[in-house]
């Protein structure tokens, strides 16, 4: 009998061979296996007959197979299957599926699954793309039968083709809970589960597997039954019990006692260039306290584009430098790196002291990046702003007392406590910086070691940003507004999805992946303009929500290399058109937003490389082409380029003529609201968390049964349960089970959890 522990080429029915196909999708052992849950349920103890079904719904069907062809077209091979019920006929249809030739006999019995459409045929309706078993019969043996029918019946996604199935895992999986029965080991604490009303470990994998006669099947497939909820609440609870005790350990460390005295208040007040929000003085307030304790600080700054963060991140490496140490803070790309530099200098220049900042990137040539490295090693330059050069082996800090990651999500968790773990040196303060909101659930999880400060009001100088969708077929009305703009003195942001030709092979971008390229018109032509003179003035009161019309064959989507060119000589021609993307070498780039930000350039072409690092109070105008191909918070981010002067600003979405459902719901969202944090919630809900960030390098864990976007509540209350446990006095449970708890989540946190890195 194998335990839960012990490795999946034991089970009975696996062996060797699987056992490899099976490790590839990250299941090695028992326990892993039995945690490879259904991802929906068929009810087969009573399938829907076809003379039920209406067409829009999706359903289960059982029936016998009247006949199957291959049919070729000229476009396509379609398999063609006709099953029935009596009189009742439905049609399936599969694109592309040669292979289904010769699957199917007359006389057996399916399971389907799909959508119902209206059929023209004979039969009454049809399914496209269905999901399909084919049933066992008398040749099979009675296991198999009462497993595939008269009850309801778990769906899995396939482990490896034919051989691993649902089929296969509906039998290996049946004898496996046999063979262990009586014997899964109760990883939480008993008066737990009797408080929050939940079953023990063993019922719930019992029941996820092979839900008993009378479970609800509405509750089944939103994975809300009592045993779902107690598999997700466990996973959830161990994971927030690792982050409780990192938080705890990481207050038990030796750190760094900073005194916040009138020198250091007076050393702020010099290089303040406007009076604070409340909600900055709130953050500051927030962060000092924790700098002034002799624990390590580990606390996530959140504010949406705009809010102030740089400003009150700069205030907290001041109190580190007035203290005698070093600062040091980490960006993403060189061009936002840059940036943050320059704007140091040039608030630090207010005060009477004198400051020595530095930058060091990748791109330095090697004499100065050797100079700076010296600089750094000998204390005398006090803060140091750079990228993921400040992380090499060969960079060491004099007295490094707090550490500033920006964009965080962008580096992943490693690497930022590589630079927190230089060698020699005391433990430093670490605020990470993040403009992109991220929904609680997320901070949850993603953050859970660190406390959170909120940046929620916007500085004063701040204007709200005028937000329209525009159809394509009035782009020259858009160009009209942007040399409006440019003769007033402002200057203008043009974003395109791609650099030039395909998106293949452009890893800086980072589109909505929800729908197929779309066909996109080139400009309109000069007479179509002239007929459309004199509406420029409605721009941002008459055209939101209209649609594109006229589809045009053949064309691509536009690139910022080739509408560079043409704008600068059709419908921007006569004014300074300037280029950035990030293919230009870095010396160039910095040169081009060095001109746009002192004016020299009055309408900037780009890629998203503009997303971060440039900001120009000057700039009054964002327009977005093929709006719909870009993600929620890129869209938010783009838009927080501009409105960062007193001048009215307007972000203008141009959409191309073929638009997704998630799409309209995206731009819809940036038209209705400029609250980064809701936008961020309803990202979160239509991406999922793992694309919200991207799993592997934000350090998110790879759950496998809790959902973040689904499981909100049972985070919440994992989160409650867990500070509750980890506190010594609470009691909860008999030193047994608190045993096999801390036993657990050290299994749980190295093997799961292994890039949130427990301890």
């Amino acid at each position: 009998m194998p335990g839960l522990d012990s490795p999946v080429k034991f089970v009975r029915g696996v062996g060797p061979q699987l056992s490899e196909m099976l490790a590839a999708k990250g299941i090695q052992t028992a326990e892993d296996l039995l945690y490879h849950l259904p991802f929906r349920y068929e009810d087969r103890q009573n399938p829907r007959s076809l003379d039920e079904l209406k067409p829009g719904e999706t359903a289960s069907v059982i029936a016998e197979v009247r006949g199957s062809a291959l049919l070729r077209t000229r476009r396509m091979p379609l398999f063609e299957l006709t099953v029935g019920q009596g009189r009742h006929v439905l049609k399936c249809i599969w694109f592309h599926a040669t292979y289904l030739e010769g699957k199917f006999h007359a006389g057996q019995t399916v399971a389907l699954y799909g959508k119902v459409e209206p059929s023209r045929s004979t039969s009454n309706f049809k399914m496209i793309q269905p999901q399909f078993e084919i049933l066992p019969d008398a040749s099979d043996d009675a296991e198999t039968r009462l497993l595939e029918v008269g009850r309801i019946t778990p769906v899995y996604e396939s482990l490896g083709g034919s051989r691993l199935a649902s089929r296969w895992q509906r039998k290996v999986i049946f004898n496996l809970l046999d063979a262990v029965r009586g014997n899964v080991l109760e990883c939480l604490p008993a008066q737990m589960l009797g408080r929050l009303d939940m079953p023990d470990r063993e019922t719930s994998l019992r029941e996820v597997h092979f839900p008993p006669e009378g479970t609800s099947l509405t509750q089944l497939q939103s994975w809300a039954t009592p045993a779902h909820r107690r598999l997700i609440f466990e996973e959830l609870f161990f994971l927030e019990l690792g982050l409780e005790l990192k938080r705890r350990r990481m207050r038990e460390r030796a750190g760094i006692a900073f005194e916040t005295n009138n020198k250091v208040r007076e050393a702020i007040r010099e290089v303040l260039p406007f009076h604070p929000t409340a909600a900055q003085k709130r953050t500051l307030g927030e962060i000092v306290t924790d700098m002034r304790a002799s624990s390590p600080m580990r606390r996530l700054l959140q504010g949406d584009v705009g809010s102030g963060k740089t400003i009150v991140a700069l205030q907290a490496m001041l109190v580190a430098i007035e203290n005698g140490y070093q600062a040091a803070l980490m960006a993403p790309t060189e061009i936002l790196a840059t940036q943050h530099f320059l704007a140091a200098r040039k608030l630090l220049e207010r005060s009477s002291r004198k400051y020595r900042t530095i930058l060091l990137t990748g791109s330095l040539d090697e004499d100065r990046k050797r100079t700076n490295r010296g600089m750094i090693n000998r204390g005398e330059a006090q803060l140091v702003i750079g990228t993921h050069a400040l992380i090499e082996e060969n960079v060491e800090f004099d007295r490094l007392g707090l550490v500033v990651v920006d964009e965080q999500h962008r580096f992943g968790v490693m690497q930022r406590f590589k630079l927190m773990k230089k060698p020699n040196q005391p433990e430093p303060d670490v605020l990470v910086m993040t403009a992109t909101p991220i929904p609680r659930t997320l901070a949850l999880s993603l953050y859970g070691d660190l406390d959170v400060s909120i940046l929620d009001e916007l500085p004063p100088r701040r204007t709200p940003i005028v937000t329209r969708r525009v159809p394509e077929e009035r782009c020259e009305d858009v160009w009209d507004f942007v040399r409006k703009q440019v003769a007033q003195g402002r200057q203008a942001y043009i974003v395109y999805p791609v650099i030039e030709g395909s998106s293949d092979d452009q890893p800086e971008l980072d589109f909505s992946h929800d729908e197929p390229s779309a066909a996109v018109s080139e400009p309109a032509s000069r007479s179509a303009r002239t007929a459309r003179k004199g509406k420029t003035a409605d721009l941002f009161s008459s055209i939101s929500g209209q649609k594109p019309t006229p589809k045009i064959k053949g064309a691509e989507l536009k690139s910022a290399v080739s509408m560079h060119e043409k704008l600068r000589t059709g419908p921007l021609k006569g004014l300074r058109v300037g280029l950035l993307h990030g293919r230009l070498d870095p010396d160039d780039k910095e040169i081009i937003m060095r001109r746009f930000q002192r004016g020299e350039i009055d309408v900037l072409v780009a890629t998203t490389v503009v997303e971060v690092g440039v900001d120009v109070p000057n700039a009054t105008v964002m327009v977005v082409e093929h709006a719909e191909r870009f993600g929620l918070a890129q869209l938010h981010q783009l838009r927080g380029r501009v409105g960062r002067g007193a001048a009215k600003s307007y972000c203008i979405l141009i959409t191309g003529q073929k638009v997704s459902e998630q799409a309209e719901e995206r731009l819809g969202a940036m038209v209705r609201t400029q609250d980064g944090f809701e936008l961020a919630e309803l990202d979160l809900t239509m991406r999922g968390p793992g694309e919200f960030f991207g799993t592997r390098q934000a350090g998110l864990p790879d759950f496998r049964v809790a959902n973040l976007v689904r499981d909100r509540a049972l985070l919440e209350l994992a989160k409650r349960e867990a500070e509750t446990f980890a506190t010594a006095k609470s009691g909860e449970g008999t030193e047994a089970e608190r045993g096999r708890v801390w036993a657990r989540l050290k299994e749980s946190w190295q093997r799961r959890y292994g890039l949130v890195e427990a301890g």
